[in-house]
């Protein structure tokens, strides 16, 4: 299955980079995200429920952030298993610089498998979850921008 989705912020490229690296905020805005702990540079064990069709699972698993290049972007790798069945994939980044500087555009590209009960009774429904929790997610960020202030103070 493949995502995409570009989001737009007002707001700079590194405040934006910096929210879209903090495991408190991701953990915060991630649908469904019960915990996420630190295991070693940019990997995390996190725990989250997700809902799909008649079906809600919760999974363990891990969650990476590699290939970085601050302030531009990073890919990350998400790998978890639990009743329903499993989720694994990777997402790539990319932050890029709009209206000189003052918001910064998120485009988002990845693929991920899904296996097990969830994926044989959720099938359909799979891709529009996805982009709903991608919304949300981003949604949830938009909120934690906060604008800066041009101009002297």
């Amino acid at each position: 299955m493949d995502v995409s989705a570009t989001y737009t912020f007002e707001a700079p490229k590194d405040q934006v980079w910096t929210l879209l690296i903090d495991p408190a905020v991701i953990g915060g805005c991630l649908p469904g995200c019960e915990s996420m702990e630190q295991t070693g540079p940019d990997r995390y064990n996190a725990t989250i429920t997700i809902s799909l069709a008649a079906m809600t699972g919760k999974y363990e698993g891990t969650v990476e952030m590699t290939d970085k290049r601050e302030p531009d972007g990073y890919t990350l790798v998400v790998e978890g298993r639990g009743k329903p069945g499993f989720v694994k994939g990777s997402a790539t980044v990319s932050l890029n610089d709009e209206k000189d500087g003052l918001a910064t555009a998120v485009h988002v590209v990845g693929k991920a498998q899904v296996g097990g009960t969830i994926a044989r009774v959720g099938q359909r429904l799979l891709g529009s979850v996805s982009k709903m929790m991608m919304d949300r997610f981003f949604a949830c960020l938009q909120e934690r921008v906060k604008p800066t202030s041009e101009g002297p103070q």
